[in-house]
């Protein structure tokens, strides 16, 4: 098992086979998938854990897979990846995270995300990220703006229905280096 790094209360490493039970649960949760198009089956769960794992293997970061210290559970990921659909601003290095429903209003998410920016700066070529999620996920837009991204923007998502409450995006922007 590689680990990329460590903060006080969490451990960012590779994806284990025992953390795909808890990675598809939190996939399937309605309130952690509330502000993505739809929730992830278990086969589709099991694809994107596998896609994630094979994406950290060949650049040496990606979305880390979090365990937390004390527990020693998984209870999400954080970390960067490829945001290629058609805007503005892309092709762009994105910093997200999710974290298992019991895990949040804890500080997690932005310990993780604060983590994943350090070892970006010291580990890897990354000179600037950008974060987005629907207009709706404040809780989200409060770990960007903890982490010291800088609101960029507003957008309509081109991969979700234009219909759909999802469809308004924000944007935010954070230099690396």
């Amino acid at each position: 098992m590689t680990v990329y790094f460590e903060t006080r209360r969490l451990i960012a490493r590779d994806y284990q086979p025992e953390d795909l039970p808890a990675f598809t649960a939190m996939n399937q949760d309605d309130a952690v998938m509330r502000y993505f198009p739809h929730k992830l089956n278990a086969a589709e769960s099991k694809v994107f854990m596998e896609k994630l794992q094979l994406l950290l293997m060949a650049n040496n970061y990606g979305l880390f897979a979090l365990e937390e210290k004390r527990s020693r559970a998984f209870i999400g990921f954080t970390g960067f990846h490829l945001a290629d659909f058609e805007s503005s601003f892309t092709p762009a290095t994105e910093i997200g995270w999710r974290l298992c429903e019991e895990k949040w209003h804890q500080g997690y998410a932005t310990e993780a995300a604060r983590g994943a920016l350090d070892y970006a700066a010291a580990k890897t070529a990354l000179q600037e990220a950008i974060s987005f999620t629907a207009k709706a996920n404040l809780p989200s837009q409060k770990v960007m703006q903890r982490i010291g991204m800088t609101f960029a923007g507003a957008f309509i998502h081109p991969r979700v229905a234009h219909d759909s409450p999802l469809a308004d995006h924000v944007l935010y922007h954070l230099n690396i280096k």
